[in-house]
């Protein structure tokens, strides 16, 4: 469970218990402190909630193991007798947060809320990279990717990357860092468009307690959580111009001071910056500044979109449906060939993740384990039709299909049926006259009558 109520009063345990069901927030409850330290041993919370005076184990004793073992856990304290001593000692002890009794149990939901938000958000950002799935691709512009992760491997230099929404850019990133000197420290990442302005600064850089409304207990920043290591930095085109300054200070002496502090910090960090804007648009534009600018775009690496790669997309959606099957526990849907070749031929806006979703949603809505072409969203299934060019893709993917089932002599049986397509095709449009459909494709009149016979193609025999 996320979150792990402590407290010897069995009403004040119903109240979370009926509060944070209400809020959707699953919780365990323990009658002592000595219940949640055997708990330990097999689980951790990512909140914990305890209060401070029980029988047995006290609040501060279960905060301090807790902490020893677990340092990322937030341990909010509560306890009815509020004084300056409980206060101090929960706080030295790292408490996220004293919760003086009585409490509004409203306020008390939104705080676990708040420390359940950041804790996951640390999480995320810490993820270790060894979980991280390989980028995956066949087509030359991704072979042009894998070159470039090779040759940084042993590069600190600061990189960006660029590409539409969803190609995979924070993919990438990780593979820099797992395939740098650097792979042994963390991989840190942030959004820095997901954020706002005030949040954003905290997130990088920190703050110290007080430094805000809200800022209980000192905490370190992206940057700090990232020492020896690599952050990566998504979306860097939306950076608001204040923190663009902030950023550039770094990247320029690797100093920095949290959110109202006054000691300055120094880490050693590689930056990874990635956007899918036209930063030096944004540069002409004074959106962002020409000195990050440069200072980030040491080294660049462009990623291709879904439809520069359509040769991927069996590779990706099979990769996509063991992934997904994996996660929900399931056997993996396979897709008809019809169904794969229809894909193929799509254009994804939103490009990989795109992709990603609709394997995912197949996995789950697919009512057999075969995947047709009735079985995909409506929208796919009436997404636009592909350009012409598109029959050589589908016929690769074909041509591909066939030498992985070990079949042969395929020039014979494919040029059979492109010949048969052609001429079936152009007899349709003249109605069967043999040489206006001959003249169509540009062959004699005794060559088209000699296939007719040969592919055994019904046409009229008009002149």
């Amino acid at each position: 469970m996320p979150v792990w109520i402590v407290d010897d009063d069995r009403s004040i345990r119903w109240v979370f218990e009926k509060a944070l069901e209400r809020a959707g927030i699953a919780c365990s409850a323990f009658s002592s402190a000595q219940d949640a330290l055997d708990a330990l041993h097999d689980q951790t919370p990512e909140v914990l909630v305890s209060d401070i005076r029980m029988p047995g184990p006290s609040g501060l004793e279960l905060l301090q193991t807790v902490k020893s073992k677990h340092p990322t856990v937030p341990v909010i304290v509560m306890t009815a007798y509020s004084d300056l001593e409980s206060a101090v000692a929960a706080f030295h002890g790292g408490a996220y947060e004293y919760l003086p009794k009585p409490f509004d149990v409203d306020q008390a939901v939104d705080l676990i809320r708040r420390a359940l938000d950041e804790t996951r958000r640390d999480q995320e950002a810490l993820e270790p990279t060894d979980q991280a799935p390989e980028i995956l691709g066949q087509a030359q512009a991704m072979q042009e990717v894998f070159r470039a992760i090779g040759r940084l491997s042993q590069s600190s230099a600061t990189v960006l990357i660029t590409g539409e929404s969803g190609t995979g850019k924070e993919l990438v990133a990780r593979a820099l860092h797992r395939h740098s000197a650097r792979a042994a420290q963390p991989f840190v990442a942030i959004n820095t468009a997901a954020m706002p302005k005030d949040l954003l600064e905290s997130e990088l850089f920190g703050h110290e307690r007080g430094a805000f409304t809200g800022a209980q207990v000192q905490r370190r920043g992206r940057f700090e959580q990232a020492e020896g290591g690599t952050l990566f930095l998504d979306e860097i085109g939306d950076m608001p111009p204040e923190l663009q300054t902030r950023l550039l200070r770094v990247l320029s002496d690797g100093t920095f001071y949290r959110v109202g502090g006054h000691q300055q910090l120094r880490v050693n960090v590689r930056v990874i910056a990635a956007t899918h804007q036209n930063l030096e648009a944004r540069v002409k534009e004074g959106a962002f500044r020409e000195d990050l600018f440069h200072r980030l775009n040491v080294i660049r690496v462009r990623l291709p979109a879904l439809s520069e790669r359509r040769e991927d997309i069996p590779l990706l959606a099979r990769h996509f449906l063991l992934h997904s099957a994996k996660q929900l526990g399931v056997e993996p849907k396979r897709l008809s060939e019809e169904t794969l070749a229809h894909l193929a031929r799509l254009d994804y806006p939103g490009n990989v993740r795109q992709l990603e979703s609709l394997c995912h949603w197949l996995t789950v809505m697919a009512p057999g384990q075969v995947v047709e072409l009735s079985d995909l969203p409506v929208e796919f299934r009436e997404a636009a039709p592909p350009l012409p060019a598109d029959w050589v893709a589908a016929l690769e993917l074909d041509v591909e299909r066939r030498f992985a089932r070990g079949e042969t002599g395929l020039m014979e049986i494919l040029g059979r049926q492109f010949e048969r397509a052609l001429i079936s095709k152009a007899l349709a449009r003249t109605g069967g006259r043999r040489i206006e459909a001959a003249n169509l494709l540009g062959m004699g009149r005794n060559t088209i009558t000699r296939k007719i016979q040969d592919l055994d193609i019904e046409g009229e025999s008009g002149e």
